[in-house]
């Protein structure tokens, strides 16, 4: 057992047997029968009866974006486990994974939301299951033989299928979106199903939800959709196939339809701007024009938390984008060429729509010039696995699919769907989780505070991240209940700090209220400070620094950054050389994939003063924590099958968190 230590319409996916009525018709019956015979789920805690804190006292664990056998490409990929051995295995018990290893969680998640794609929902499962006799079209014969034989087989089928779906030349019988409908309720019921099973209130909470992959021409503009709500309201909508959509405007009318008619709630969760060629966060409105205020409103209602990190690379920052910034361009290596299908190239120019740094900047600027900010997001990590298991662990990483589950050649293997170019095995990272500052763990709790923002993404390792911002924190609130003084004299992470009650129209500051003659005042004159802390994963390594990145719009109307390095480990011998940090050193060693806590630091809190800061200047504030070096999952394989791996491989890496920002508007 691996374990860790730590353009042409139509529905290309709606009937994938147009011509197999009589044999899909068997199949969804007989999947009924078995989901009636089911199991009760024993009777638990009402999520009304599960007490809430005052305030966010604890930190869940969770993955909102999970794929099982129901997605089209998982399938298709070759895994076979479904939404229920995605739960378990969320929850912490041992599932067999599709290639016969055994898997399971060192520690098990908090929360998990099994986002399914939409489109063909079920689709070459059931291609897999028709009868032979049945299958009409040469080429969907074709690819049931060869998902029959084998997980290699069936990874060259769906490689074939993908690919004749990005140059619009699926077989017409995938094209008749007869029958669709019912294949679609019938897995949606039964997932519904599942979740609801092992939704515990207090213990584990299971959400629902699928993904809505919108893509134009290979471009990425994929969300997951959540719900806050439980299947009595859910069980009112079936999923929405944005097949040759170009704008999230239907997923954004469907969300808006469903709670007018329900009255409950729904977000979405855009991913993988990485790969979208600058489409995701764009200056103007989809399709060119200036963007208006009802637009950017609209688009940070729904939208309140983007994916920063996931396995397909990382979303923060792109060296080209942020030169001064020796940190950034973390993951970046195999996804920076192309957007997601690797048919369009990614020009310099597209860069500044893929990258969460420079959407929240372009946001900056949207908002000076309408009034409404479409960027005020949050940021969260997830997998996107396509294996149901919902790991992000280096030493536990049973890869995207099921193909690149742990064997010896993963590292190496083309990965590059449809082209098999430029990106192999190693590009992937085993990352991201989701953690999120909420109340209890229910539905409610965690979806309320991702609404607010109160959220932060990791890389993997499981690191506590506080951050506030307030006018008249003082190093002596450090020594006491500096997490209540953050909510009740400021803000969180995800928050919007207000202008200083004492500001003038000027600029200034006059002298706080609280400021008594002859005394110390209780808020000096000047900036806004933060209250950051962030404590290593206790199964994991040391931290190397804490980092706030800055940004805001100058007098000449530009988009500015700024990376301070706020507090690291070791301060009396690590000192700044002409403004940058040493780095903390490096303890990994390869040949047996291990590093020491013997550098670093197991945590690191500070109260820092932003001092450029101009209070007529809007800005942001986001909190970057880097661990010291570890080996990644290429090391740990090279190590465990006996490996020599190319020297461009990335063997070892400072794994990270990203807060949310806070923001600042001037008066």
């Amino acid at each position: 057992m691996m374990q860790a230590k730590t353009g042409t319409p139509g529905n290309p996916w709606g009937m994938m047997m147009a011509r197999t009525t009589m044999g899909m018709a068997v199949l969804l019956g007989a999947a009924a029968l078995l989901a009636g015979c089911e199991a009760a789920k024993p009777a638990g805690p009402k999520a009304e009866d599960v007490p809430l804190s005052a305030f966010p006292e604890r930190v869940y664990w969770g993955d909102t974006h999970l794929h099982t056998s129901n997605s089209v490409d998982a399938f298709g990929l070759g895994v076979r486990l479904g939404p229920e051995d995605a739960l378990r295995f969320a929850r912490g018990e041992t599932v067999t994974a599709t290639t016969g290893m055994q898997a399971k969680l060192a520690r098990p998640l908090d929360f998990l939301v099994v986002s399914d794609h939409a489109e063909g929902l079920g689709a070459t499962k059931a291609l897999y299951d028709a009868p032979r006799l049945l299958i009409r079209d040469e080429r969907m014969r074709r690819w049931h033989d060869m998902m029959h034989e084998g997980p290699a087989g069936s990874q060259r089928a769906m490689i074939e299928i993908l690919a004749a779906r990005g140059r619009n030349d699926l077989p017409e019988a995938m094209l008749n979106p007869d029958g669709a409908a019912e294949r679609t309720k019938s897995v949606w019921n039964a997932n519904i199903d599942a979740v609801e099973r092992y939704n515990e209130p207090g213990r584990f909470t299971a959400f629902h939800g699928f993904e809505y992959t919108l893509m134009q021409g290979g471009n990425n503009l994929h969300r997951n959709i959540i719900f806050r709500d439980g299947e009595d309201k859910v069980r009112t909508v079936v999923p929405i196939d944005p097949t040759y959509k170009a704008t999230p405007d239907e997923i954004w009318n469907y969300m808006e339809a469903y709670e007018k008619a329900t009255g409950g709630r729904v977000l979405a969760i855009p991913h993988n701007s990485n790969l979208s060629n600058g489409l995701m966060f764009e200056l103007t409105m989809p399709g060119g024009g200036p963007m208006t205020a009802a637009y950017a409103r609209r688009r940070a209602r729904l939208e309140p938390v983007v994916e920063i990190t996931q396995i397909k690379g990382d979303s923060e920052a792109h060296p080209f984008l942020s030169p001064n910034d020796e940190l950034a361009g973390y993951g970046v290596a195999g996804w920076e060429l192309n957007n997601l299908l690797s048919n369009q190239p990614t020009q310099p120019g597209m860069r500044a729509g893929n990258y969460v740094r420079e959407a929240l900047k372009r946001g900056l600027l949207i908002e000076a010039q309408t009034g409404a900010n479409p960027y005020k997001f949050g940021v969260i990590g997830s997998t996107d696995s396509h294996t149901s298991l919902a790991t992000a662990d280096e030493d536990n990483f049973f890869g995207k699919h099921s193909g690149n589950e742990p064997r010896a050649g993963r590292a190496m293997a083309p990965q590059n769907i449809g082209t098999r170019v430029e990106r192999f095995g190693w590009h992937y990272l085993a990352s991201g989780y989701a953690a999120v500052w909420a109340r209890a763990n229910t539905r409610a709790a965690i979806f309320d505070a991702m609404a607010r923002r109160e959220v932060y993404g990791t890389t993997g390792p499981r690191m506590t991240l506080r951050l506030f911002a307030g006018w008249d924190f003082t190093p002596a609130d450090l020594k006491g209940d500096w997490v209540r003084a953050g909510y009740t004299r400021g803000v969180p992470m995800g928050g919007e700090l207000a202008p200083h009650p004492n500001q003038k129209s000027g600029g200034e500051l006059a002298p706080h209220p609280n400021h008594k003659p002859g005394g110390e005042p209780k808020s000096a004159k000047g900036p806004p400070r933060f209250i950051i802390s962030a404590l290593k994963d206790p199964q994991g390594a040391n931290l190397d620094r804490v980092q706030v990145v800055k940004g805001w719009i100058d007098g000449a109307g530009k988009a500015q950054e700024h990376v301070y390095d706020v507090a690291w480990s070791s301060p009396e011998t690590r000192k700044p050389v002409a403004g940058k940090l040493p780095p903390v050193g490096d303890t990994v060693d390869l040949a047996t994939a291990t590093y020491r806590n013997s550098i670093g630091a197991p945590a690191l809190t500070t109260l820092w003063t932003d001092s450029d800061f101009d209070p007529a200047t809007r800005a942001f504030y986001y909190v970057r924590v880097l661990e010291i070096p570890t080996p990644t999952w290429p090391a740990f394989d090279a190590v465990r099958y006996k490996l020599k791996l190319p020297a461009d491989v990335r063997l070892k890496a400072q794994e990270r968190a990203y807060s949310s920002p806070i923001w600042y508007t001037p008066a």
